[in-house]
């Protein structure tokens, strides 16, 4: 059985097989769908601030 995950800063369901995970040391993982994912985690941003993200919209009320 194939394991599906979700973007761990937009929340877009990947494709098995797509996508980049990254293991801190401390062994969080992340999982990210694109280099924006990625390039935003990276500087710190917030999702739920950040428009596009499945959080953003939730929290803008246009979900």
């Amino acid at each position: 059985m194939v394991e599906h995950y979700l973007c761990t800063f937009c929340g877009v369901s990947l494709e098995p097989g797509t996508g980049k995970m990254f293991v801190k040391k401390d062994g969080t993982i992340f999982y990210f769908c694109s280099s924006k994912c990625e390039n935003n985690h990276r500087i710190g941003r917030v999702p739920r601030r950040v428009e596009w993200t499945r959080a953003g919209k939730k929290a803008l009320g246009k979900e």
